[in-house]
């Protein structure tokens, strides 16, 4: 008995499996670059939420509690968790987050002059920003940055009337003390 010879498609079926896996591979790898994009956006909020949370923490702890003039400096991050100033409970952040870049502790930022101690929080990642501008009035100098460890989450002390960076009284009508002349 002969056996009659048919034309053998496996050969086809093998390169047609062949090009179905490279065009998956480059479809997940287009998926995988967006979604890095989309988590290093989500890490990029909440490093403006925790931050954010940690220099709100520090504005509270450096008004004068009463019968005090000027507020005690802050020494470390974990008195922001219970005040050892006071003998009631008294807490001005709920947790010690972690930096959300990293996954680390965040650079802390001490006062120059040396007299309030601890004034804000910074990332410690060389990383480059997703983010170049649009930011909230309060962080408006992160405009340009170029790394997140340029972000610095401070808090800045202003005199009552005073606009942030200008250090001059605003009169009403929104004049500074030089006004227009």
């Amino acid at each position: 008995m002969k056996r009659s010879r048919t034309p053998s498609n496996a050969g086809f079926t093998y390169i047609a499996v062949l090009v179905m896996i490279v065009i998956m591979g480059i479809m997940l790898g287009a998926v995988g670059q967006s979604w890095r994009t989309v988590m290093k956006r989500e890490r990029e909020e909440e490093l403006f939420f925790r931050a954010g949370q940690i220099r709100e923490a520090i504005i509270r702890w450096n008004k004068p509690r009463p019968g005090q003039h000027i507020a005690t400096p802050l020494r470390e991050l974990k008195d922001l968790l219970k005040d050892p100033r006071s003998i009631a409970k008294v807490r001005y952040l709920r947790r010690l987050y972690l930096d959300p870049i990293t996954g680390k502790e965040w650079k802390v930022i001490q006062d120059p002059a040396g007299v309030r101690g601890i004034i804000g929080v910074a990332s410690t990642s060389d990383d480059e920003p997703l983010r170049k501008g649009g930011f909230p009035e309060e962080y408006a100098e992160f405009e340009g940055k170029t790394k997140y460890s340029e972000w610095q989450f401070v808090y800045s002390p202003l005199k009552p009337g005073t606009k942030k960076g200008t250090g001059t009284p605003q009169q009403p009508g929104g004049q500074g003390a030089q006004g227009s002349r």
